[in-house]
């Protein structure tokens, strides 16, 4: 497997969890459960992303900028995730921001891999892929 093949993975439980999350309706215990997961799911990836994928990227002239504007998404999904944590989740608000979340993290997948991982595969050798991959899961793994 290799670093792509790693991420997307982790995407696809985020693309599943906020397709839940935006059909929830009220606090209630589904809502609050859906929510921890995927604000934990978002942090781990952002984390273990950030020092396994993005680093290497930061070092290649071809990637530096994707590279730096993907971490700047995250952490603007931060900011979204603590107004929602702000706003009672019974509000009307609570769903205006779960959408705007939802929306700006499908944005921020759509490009790594339409655009970053592209990039990345040119950047990065074959080896470094695998590796890459290897130290991802490992991160992700221990805080899952």
């Amino acid at each position: 497997m290799n670093i792509f093949e790693a991420l997307r993975e982790d995407h696809e439980i985020q693309r599943t969890l906020i397709d839940k999350l935006v059909k929830t309706s009220g606090d209630n215990e589904l809502r609050r459960n859906m929510f921890d997961k995927l604000k934990h799911e978002l942090e781990i990836h952002a984390d273990a992303e950030e020092r396994h994928f993005y680093v290497s990227l930061i070092e290649a002239d071809l990637t530096q900028e994707k590279a730096r504007h993907s971490i700047a998404e995250h952490h603007e999904m931060d900011e979204l995730v603590e107004k929602l944590e702000e706003t009672d989740m019974s509000s009307p608000a609570w769903l205006t921001y779960m959408k705007q979340l939802a929306e700006k993290v499908e944005h921020h997948l759509d490009e790594e891999e339409q655009e970053v991982f592209q990039l990345a595969g040119k950047a990065l050798k074959e080896k470094e892929k695998t590796q890459l991959a290897k130290d991802y899961q490992k991160a992700i793994k221990e805080n899952r």
